[in-house]
């Protein structure tokens, strides 16, 4: 049981790496965080397309990433 997740959370934690690296850049840098950000803050500009699938799968294996090592620490504990 140990063994198996450890093994769930090192994919899960591959596949998060990989996730938040695939995605684009939202903001240019600091200038773009200060003048530019407010308008995706809000939620002027959508994401469209494989943003949004790639936005989605984030949020799905963070919290799957969470689950993961509290399990883990449950089970090594």
């Amino acid at each position: 049981m140990e063994t198996l997740a450890i093994t769930l959370l090192t994919i899960d934690t591959i596949a998060l790496i990989v996730l938040v690296l695939l995605q684009s850049g939202k903001s240019a840098g600091l200038s773009g965080a200060i003048s530019g950000g407010a308008e995706q803050l809000f939620g002027k500009q959508k994401a469209r397309g494989i943003d949004a699938v790639l936005h989605k799968a984030t949020v799905v294996t963070g919290v799957l990433f969470f689950v993961l090592a509290f399990l883990s620490a449950y089970i090594l504990g």
